[in-house]
């Protein structure tokens, strides 16, 4: 699994290690501090390619920048570092093949996905032979999920659209797979995800389109699912054939089948309502904890996210000695702002509120910004002495922005009664 993870002079933070925990990592901070970066670059320690554009430092910079890692690959453990060439514009490698780290798999925050498949991405020299060229990562787009990925005239994939109506008209254990991993990341028994009966939807296209059986009666086209839920079929679907043509490609290839999966997931809550959002993250562990259980694999999973709802779902299973929270912060140091990525003890919180206050988002309360605003300006005014017609004023707007069980009323009321008292 992936076990260090260390930039400097690269990325919003000027310097960054992580030492990562064998099953879960989650990421937490605001936006702009680095969380995509370090998934980014963490892609690109396992597979040495990039899901996107190449991580670079900035510009008219002469610090040294550089990239370092470690994992286990399939027969030891790896470490290199890497070194950013300003000349060539690029990061320097090791000569040779790259370490195999196993099966990675990344579910962008853009909608697409990203593929790195041992035996059919890993190139290899042998007795100075090298085989035929093979793509060096598999890189989807949400329609290449649908439709289909072809690279140089050769179909990668055949689509989610045809292997889904494929699968469930031969009733292949594909299928069956994939609707034991739906039903993993559904949130409940009403909003199961459970196929239904497949059904052409244009005119001008033959095709059968797969469908999602909804509790309402109908049997509603992938293709007009809600985006939380077409993200979810995705992230399914990607599973499926990322690990059965995984293991079709090794037998091919008479190999042994990864040991290792590790699965990327930016901003895992992306377009779920919060039903889905507090039972996200542990589905995806079980379902890939569920995929490497029979061939012995291990599965480490490195996860982003903004949402309170996502870290309270982790409480009753996170495991210190195999999980770790890494928040990225603003910290001052010497008159300005740096970014810091500290890895924290899982302290739980018990509830959305409390974490929204707590470490990992930072606010003064889970009340809107304005009854924040007044509530600040309200003690304020008692600790100033404000006369009573002032305070009178103040809870009149507190009344008409705070519920009646808000338990600031209960403070109000003792600092209300404390300044009328020192008035008599």
């Amino acid at each position: 699994m992936l076990k260090l993870l260390e930039t400097r002079n690269v990325g919003p933070a000027r310097s960054v290690r992580l030492e990562l925990a064998e099953r879960l990592n989650v990421f937490t901070g605001d936006n702009g501090l680095g969380k995509s970066f370090l998934l980014d670059v963490a892609w690109w320690a396992l597979t040495r390619t990039w899901a996107g554009r190449p991580a670079i430092p900035m510009p008219g910079s002469g610090d040294a920048a550089s990239i370092a890692f470690s994992f286990d690959s399939v027969s030891r453990e790896v470490s290199f570092e890497s070194e950013f060439d300003r000349l060539d514009q690029r990061w320097t490698s090791r000569p040779g093949r790259p370490a195999n780290p196993g099966l990675v798999l990344y579910a962008r925050v853009d909608g697409g996905f990203s593929v790195w498949d041992p035996a059919r991405n890993y190139w290899r020299n042998l007795e100075g032979r090298e085989t035929p060229d093979r793509p060096p990562a598999f890189h989807f787009s949400m329609q290449d999920i649908w439709n289909g990925l072809e690279i140089d005239g050769k179909v990668v994939s055949n689509g989610l659209l045809r292997d889904w109506v494929s699968w469930q008209s031969t009733k292949s254990p594909e299928f069956d797979r994939l609707c034991d991993i739906l039903a993993g990341l559904s949130p409940d028994a009403l909003d199961q995800l459970r196929p239904g009966q497949p059904t052409r939807i244009d005119l001008d296209d033959a095709r059968l389109v797969p469908t999602i059986a909804m509790p309402y009666g109908q049997d509603v086209p992938v293709t007009f699912l809600s985006a939380g839920m077409r993200r979810i079929v995705a992230i399914g679907y990607l599973l499926v054939w990322a690990w059965h043509n995984h293991l079709e490609s090794a037998r091919f290839l008479s190999l042994a089948p990864a040991r290792e999966i590790i699965f990327l997931m930016d901003e895992i809550e992306s377009h779920l309502h919060p039903k889905w959002q507090r039972m996200i993250l542990k589905a995806i562990i079980d379902v890939c904890e569920s995929i490497a259980v029979g061939s012995k694999a291990k599965a480490q999973l490195l996860a982003s996210t903004h949402s309170p709802l996502v870290l309270t779902s982790v409480e009753p299973v996170f495991d210190e000695a195999r999980d770790a929270w890494f928040d990225i912060d603003l910290a001052e140091r010497d008159g300005r702002y740096i970014v810091d990525v500290v890895r924290r003890p899982f302290v739980k919180q018990g509830d959305v509120s409390n974490w929204l206050t707590s470490e990992a988002f930072g606010l003064p309360s889970a009340r809107s910004r304005e009854a924040e605003q007044l509530i600040e300006q309200a003690s304020r005014s008692v600790a100033a002495g404000a006369d009573t017609k002032s305070l009178q004023d103040i809870e009149m707007r507190l009344a008409s922005m705070l519920p009646e069980n808000d338990p600031f009323w209960r403070r109000w009321q003792a600092l209300y009664d404390m300044a009328s008292e020192e008035r008599r």
